[in-house]
């Protein structure tokens, strides 16, 4: 009976012994993996001892706090984010813009869609769109002085005068109107011999 109970102390001592070294090294494993995590998300070393300190005195409970609080990126994830954005922010400044508006236009567009204004002009020879600017076609050689520029349409404007204002008639002293001119205009020119004939006719000349 003693030596069972020997045996079974042995055995107890070996599993406490055995359990104690696992939860050792599981300890020790945080701790490891706690300053390698931090390390790789700041480069702050106080933060990172800081870190480390909580989970070697809190164990478990250390660690979930650890998680909660640590940074979401690490450092290579964040060089990488704002190479990513480094990279956008210089295809949108290498992006052609309008010349007129600034805003973003392709590459093949030859009026700008926002307003109206002429981006790019076809080679008289070859058809192929040339940017403002060039002085020769990249594509057969044809100097840009022979492209002629886009002609600009007006619409004409019609001005209407305003209609004349006619005089008011001239009056005598009373209320009657004062007798039209005669249109000169119309005045035919006659001979002696004949003005002499109108005038009898009209018994303008006494008669002797």
């Amino acid at each position: 009976m003693e030596k069972i109970f020997n045996g079974l102390g042995v055995g107890l001592t070996w599993l406490v012994t055995i359990i104690g070294a696992l939860l050792a090294a599981f300890w020790i494993g945080l701790i490891i993996w706690t300053w390698h995590d931090i390390r790789s998300r700041s480069a702050d070393i106080f933060a990172a001892l800081l870190a480390v300190v909580l989970v070697a005195v809190f164990n478990v409970l250390g660690l979930l706090i650890y998680l909660l609080v640590r940074p979401k990126f690490t450092l290579a994830e964040q060089y990488d984010r704002a190479l990513e954005e480094e990279i956008l922010l210089r295809d949108l400044e290498q992006s052609p813009t309008c010349h007129q508006c600034g805003r973003p236009v392709k590459q093949d567009w030859r009026y700008c869609p926002h307003c109206e204004a002429l981006l790019k002009q076809p080679c008289a020879s070859c058809g192929y769109l040339l940017e403002p600017g060039w002085k020769r076609c990249p594509s057969c050689g044809e100097s840009t002085s022979s492209v002629a520029p886009a002609p600009v349409v007006s619409e004409p404007v019609i001005v209407t005068p305003p209609p004349a204002a006619s005089p008011p008639p001239l009056t005598t002293s009373g209320d009657e109107p004062l007798p039209e001119e005669p249109d000169l205009s119309e005045t035919v020119v006659l001979s002696e011999s004949e003005a002499i004939a109108k005038a009898e006719a009209l018994g303008l000349l006494n008669e002797d």
